[in-house]
């Protein structure tokens, strides 16, 4: 379900220090490619709109920095690049850096929710209404990238979002590179993600002790094998995108849902198949928390062409359901 919340602030780390210690400064930054972007008319939230980009809070590609600014490394087209954005008067200033810095200002509009036409959703329920108003500056963010999202999704496959975003932490870790660009303000490292050649040189043991099962490891083998083709769905119509992706085996419509929703920025994309959307859905709309996937789709419909827009909204909305059973029990398959 991508973008339930906006990013959290990090907390600026204490450097360790011993008496009469002088603590050092941050690093100066290195000069990057400068570009500036300003939203159209209306609210505008920056958290939101890049929030379902971060995978867990400990997504080594992307940070939230304190001031509201946001990090993110990509692999783009044209090789690794970082991004540093902040929001500020009426507008959003990006700094990038690396070989892919010139592709990630081309592409800032489209990233930051520019070719999204919020305008054309009109809210039929109060709930919706009143998250509408709430949320006002929510935009849908387009990557123009697939297999970055594409990887990720794949982790989250029937297992808890804590196991998949451990997952994605320790492998970008283990095997992407330092992102280009100056330190961050806490000192931790920013990484870009591995490239499809370096994905598919990961051995088995390195899958399993990230806890990744065989069944999720070889479905990002066949995507990543094909990673160029899968690449060019970012700029098809969204309905050929995920018949593209679901070509491979492994990716059905749940995953080419949350992909899309992400590299293409397609607002009817509804993640059917999903644990607990349906029923947060069904409470939401018409106080049925055991609605099925049917159901959803059904109370959905006046949102035709916008549905995705209307879960963003009702998942931020905060009105979900009451727990009523434990939370699925977290594996550890790299112990077994």
């Amino acid at each position: 379900m991508a973008g339930r919340f906006a990013p959290r602030p990090a907390r600026p780390a204490r450097p360790a220090r011993t008496p009469g210690a002088v603590v050092p400064g941050p690093a100066r930054s290195p000069e990057g490619l400068r570009r500036r972007w300003t939203p159209p008319e209306g609210g505008y939230d920056l958290g939101l709109t890049l929030g379902p980009l971060r995978r867990g809070p400990g997504d080594p590609t992307f940070r939230a920095e304190p001031g509201g600014a946001v990090r993110r490394a990509s692999r783009t087209p044209a090789g690794p690049g970082a991004l540093r954005l902040v929001a500020r008067g009426g507008g959003v200033d990006a700094e990038a850096w690396g070989p892919g810095a010139q592709w990630l200002l081309d592409h800032l509009p489209d990233l930051l929710g520019g070719s999204d036409e919020p305008d054309a959703f009109v809210p039929r329920h109060r709930l919706l209404v009143d998250a509408l108003r709430r949320r006002p500056g929510l935009r849908l963010c387009r990557t123009g990238l697939v297999l970055e999202s594409l990887i990720p999704s794949v982790l989250e496959q029937k297992v808890t979002t804590v196991e998949a975003y451990r997952a994605w932490r320790l492998l970008v870790r283990a095997h992407g590179e330092p992102a280009p660009g100056p330190p961050l303000a806490s000192g931790e490292p920013l990484y870009v993600m591995p490239d499809a050649r370096t994905w598919a040189l990961i051995p088995s043991w390195e899958w399993h002790k990230a806890g990744v099962d065989a069944k999720r490891s070889s479905t990002v083998l066949r995507a990543v094998r094909v990673a160029r083709r899968l690449e060019e769905a970012a700029a098809m119509e969204p309905e050929r995108a995920a018949a593209r992706l679901e070509l491979i085996p492994g990716i059905g419509p749940w995953t080419s849902s949350e992909v899309i929703q992400r590299s293409n920025g397609a607002p009817d994309a509804v993640t059917v198949g999903d644990l607990h959307l349906p029923g947060i859905v069904g409470h939401a709309l018409a106080d049925d928390r055991h609605a099925d996937d049917a159901a959803m789709l059904e109370l959905l419909a006046p949102y035709a062409g916008q549905r995705h827009r209307a879960t963003r909204l009702i998942l931020l909305s905060g009105r979900t359901p009451a727990r009523r059973a434990p939370r699925m029990p977290v594996r550890d398959i790299a112990r077994l």
